[in-house]
């Protein structure tokens, strides 16, 4: 559980990065973008860095301009993994920061959502996130999900997968290596009832699409190739 991958190009955390602004939902401080009057919502849920990562947070405002009502809750409560923090290595901090958890406060949130009057949410989780997501598409609660470059996730996990799903993973990958995504695809081919999207993206390594040097010319087309393919997926499924 302690891959360095992980823990790489740790963010410059900023509470008051993006367009957005932060509300409670579902008894979480979140992050949120787009207009409330839509009916159509996307969760995001971060990696470990949690979700005053600016690019994240780019990422939602660019998802929202797409008109959808956009949700980044706080699911680390404050306390998202800090790499110079020798007392917490990343095995310890996981103990306090389960995705078990996140996974009871993401039903909170997606019950919040439909007490908002929200009639479809679609759910796209990073990493850390990516193993709450799949463990929502395994009940109603949401119509469409998104893993990116996803951690903790077991073949077996898509045995019971029920909404649509996309995972998009990286060619560089320890936490979910290229092998590991055949075998979940595999998986989800065998469920014709469940649409599924899988890519591997050439030359990326995991954590690319929200831990990149926004500097990096190519590393920001390869980010923006997922975010459009999975903004494509929610077009498809969230209506």
């Amino acid at each position: 559980m302690s891959e360095p991958q992980c823990c790489e190009n740790p963010p410059a955390l900023s509470s008051s990065s993006g367009n957005g602004s932060v509300l409670e939902i579902g008894g979480l401080k979140t992050y949120v973008s787009g207009s409330s009057n839509s009916k159509q919502a996307i969760l995001l849920i971060s990696d470990i860095f949690g979700y005053e990562a600016p690019n994240l947070r780019n990422l939602a405002d660019k998802v929202a301009a797409a008109g959808y009502y956009v949700v980044v809750p706080d699911f680390l409560y404050g306390d998202p993994y800090n790499p110079e923090n020798t007392e917490k290595p990343l095995p310890v901090w996981l103990q306090s920061h389960g995705t078990d958890k996140g996974f009871d406060d993401a039903k909170e949130v997606v019950a919040a959502l439909k007490d908002k009057g929200i009639s479809a949410i679609g759910a796209a989780g990073f990493c850390w996130g990516a193993k709450v997501v799949v463990q929502l598409t395994k009940s109603d609660n949401i119509q469409a999900a998104v893993l990116l470059h996803p951690s903790f996730v077991s073949v077996d996990d898509f045995k019971e997968v029920k909404a649509p799903i996309a995972i998009l993973g990286a060619e560089i990958d320890k936490m979910s290596p290229p092998e590991l995504v055949k075998q979940f695809e595999e998986i989800l081919s065998s469920k014709p009832e469940v649409d599924c999207f899988v890519k591997i993206y050439p030359g990326v390594a995991h954590g690319w699409t929200v831990r990149y040097d926004v500097e990096d010319k190519k590393a920001v087309q390869s980010a923006e190739e997922a975010h459009q393919d999975m903004l494509d997926w929610f077009t498809k499924h969230v209506k």
